[in-house]
C-alpha cells in the first residue's frame, strides 16, 4: 500500500456532518472534504463554486461546512502531497464507493510513486482481466484526487488517457513523483 494514506473499508457511511476547504496549490485549487473517519474527497479545479456544485452533487443530503484552516488540517496535507509527493505525511482517508471500486482504488495505492500501470494490467491484478472499462469507470469516478493515485493509470501503450481533473494536471503528478 502506500505510505501516504490508509484507507477505511468498511461500507460506505451516511456523510452528514462534513468539514470543507478550498486551498491554492500549483495546480489550481484543491477543494478538500472530509468527516471523523477521514478525507473523503479532494476535487482539484479552476472554480471554487465549481469544486463545491461537484462536492454537493457526491455526497447529497450531507450538511457541508466551512472549516478553520491550521497548520496540520487535511487541506494542508493534501497540498503538501500535491506540491512534494515523497516527503508528505499519511492522510486517513474514507472512500466511499462500490466494493469494486474500492478494491480498484486499493490497487490504485499499490503502484508506487514515480510508476504507472495500464488499466489493462490493474484488471488482471484483480483477478478480473475483462473488467478494463470498468477499471477505467472505477479511476473515473475516484473522489481523491492524489490520494487515490489514478493519475498513476495509463493506456495499455503508456500514453496518458483522460483524467477527471485534466490531462496536464495528471502529467504535472507524474513528473513530481518521478525519480
Amino acid at each position: 500500500m502506500n505510505t501516504h494514506r490508509s484507507i477505511a473499508h468498511s461500507s460506505p457511511v451516511q456523510r452528514s456532518l462534513v468539514r470543507v476547504a478550498v486551498g491554492r496549490c500549483s495546480l489550481g485549487l484543491a477543494l478538500v472534504a472530509w468527516t471523523d473517519r477521514g478525507v473523503c474527497a479532494v476535487l482539484l479545479g479552476d472554480d471554487q463554486a465549481a469544486l463545491t456544485l461537484d462536492l454537493e452533487a457526491r455526497l447529497p443530503g450531507a450538511s457541508l461546512v466551512a472549516a478553520e484552516a491550521s497548520a496540520d488540517d487535511p487541506l494542508s496535507r493534501v497540498i503538501a502531497l500535491i506540491e512534494s509527493p515523497r516527503v508528505a505525511q499519511p492522510i486517513a482517508i474514507d472512500p466511499g464507493g462500490t466494493g469494486f471500486q474500492r478494491s480498484v482504488w486499493a490497487a490504485l495505492g499499490e503502484i508506487p510513486a514515480g510508476s504507472t500501470a495500464s488499466y489493462t494490467d490493474i484488471a488482471r491484478r484483480l483477478g478480473r482481466p475483462s473488467a478494463v472499462r470498468a477499471v477505467a469507470g472505477a479511476c473515473a469516478a475516484n473522489p481523491l484526487a492524489v490520494l487515490v493515485p489514478c493519475h498513476r493509470a495509463v493506456r495499455s501503450d503508456g500514453g496518458l488517457a483522460g483524467y477527471r481533473w485534466g490531462v496536464e494536471r495528471k502529467r504535472a503528478l507524474l513528473s513530481r513523483e518521478a525519480p
